[in-house]
Order: C-alpha cells, then sequence, then structure tokens
C-alpha cells in the first residue's frame, strides 16, 4: 500500500471516494487470451488497441456508444495489426464483452464504509454501461453517489472529476479518502488536497480506514 498523506486523526475523512475497476470489479480476459494465442497475436494486443487514448477517450467521455467503440477496434485491429477481419471483431466483441465479478472482499469493506457514517462516492472511468453493469453485480446500492467520466463529460485524472465527486460527497477535498489503482490519478486527487491510496489489495483500503484485517 501507498498512502500518499498522513494525519495526526485515525480516520479524518467525511467521505470515501473510490475506483471501480481494478478495485471493486475485475475482468476475466482468459477467453480472449485464447483468442489472441489462436490468432498467433501476442497476449495484450487487443486491450492495447482499445486502450489507445484516440480509441478510449472518446467512449470515456461519454462521446461514443460501446457498439462504435467496438467497430473502431476492430478497425484498428485489421487496418493497423493486419488482422482478418472476422478475426479483429472476435477479438474486439471478446474484449468489450468479457466477464466480470466483484471482489467481496473489497464490497463488504465499502458497505462497512456507509455503516460507519461515511459518504461512500464511486468515481470512475467508465462507459454508459456502467449502471447496468452496478445492476447485474448487485450493486446499485453500493454507494451513496456514482460520478462516471461518461455521465459528467470528464475522466480522471483531470481535476474537474474530483471535484464534482467532492461536491456530491458534501465534504471538503482535505476531509476525502481517494482509492485508485492508478497511481497518476492518486497523484491527482492528493494535489487537490485529498488523502491518497494507491491500491493494490484490500488490506489497503482498510488499513487507510483503521479498520481491522
Amino acid at each position: 500500500m501507498t498512502t500518499t498523506r498522513e494525519s495526526a486523526a485515525p480516520r479524518p475523512f467525511d467521505a470515501v471516494l473510490c475506483d471501480f475497476d481494478n478495485v471493486i470489479r475485475f475482468y476475466d480476459t482468459s477467453g480472449l487470451a485464447e483468442l489472441e494465442r489462436a490468432a498467433a497475436l501476442p497476449l495484450g494486443t487487443t486491450a492495447a488497441v482499445a486502450f489507445s487514448p484516440e480509441l478510449d477517450g472518446p467512449l470515456l467521455l461519454g462521446r461514443i456508444t460501446v457498439a462504435q467503440w467496438v467497430e473502431s477496434v476492430v478497425a484498428a485491429l485489421a487496418d493497423g495489426s493486419g488482422v482478418p477481419g472476422d478475426t479483429a471483431r472476435e477479438l474486439a466483441t471478446a474484449f468489450a464483452d468479457a466477464p466480470f465479478a466483484a471482489d467481496e472482499a473489497v464490497v463488504s469493506v465499502l458497505r462497512a464504509v456507509r455503516a460507519a457514517g461515511l459518504v461512500l462516492v464511486l468515481v470512475t472511468n467508465a462507459t454508459h454501461r456502467l449502471e447496468d453493469d452496478l445492476a447485474a453485480m448487485g450493486l446499485s446500492d453500493l454507494a451513496d453517489h456514482v460520478v462516471s467520466s461518461a455521465r459528467v463529460g470528464v475522466a480522471k485524472p483531470d481535476r474537474g472529476i474530483y471535484e464534482i465527486a467532492a461536491r456530491r460527497a458534501g465534504a471538503a477535498p482535505e476531509r476525502c479518502l481517494f482509492v485508485d489503482d492508478r497511481r497518476e490519478n492518486v497523484e491527482a486527487a492528493v494535489a487537490l488536497g485529498m488523502t491518497g491510496v494507491h491500491y493494490r489489495e484490500p488490506a489497503d483500503l482498510r488499513g487507510a480506514l483503521g479498520f481491522p484485517d
């Protein structure tokens, strides 16, 4: 765990602002890996294309749909990587529709956060599917508020999304604990005065909150 700010008070927070993917939700990409092996592609090829800023950025800002994004990934794989069209579509679809599940240990900690009287806000670079995904996971009621980049039109690490999240929490930035698996996102929160936790495992979150293991 990397906690990037300390305080004399054991729990100096009014709100917890928490990332979603790779903190709460995790994807199973084993099926995609099998397709990449069958196509004689290096593992991670599809993700590298799909997450390129020129393709991923418009999706996360809500400017294109998931279906449009998939089409752009298909085209990039076919044109840029020389992947046959049918294979490119299979890879892009497998990436977009990879199964996912919640880390129940993290969910348990976050439910305890609200039970302790803290405001919980999910702050995530997400698509317009987020609400449906939360419902499918039985997590629609997990947080007090959800700040999705696709809905607010600004994505981490832009300071605007942190300011929106703090306002919705009704908390000053210095009274917010921000949790994310990406260091640059944590650093942006800390620059606004938040306490930041670079997440790697549930113990990171429990430790920052002072919860027992």
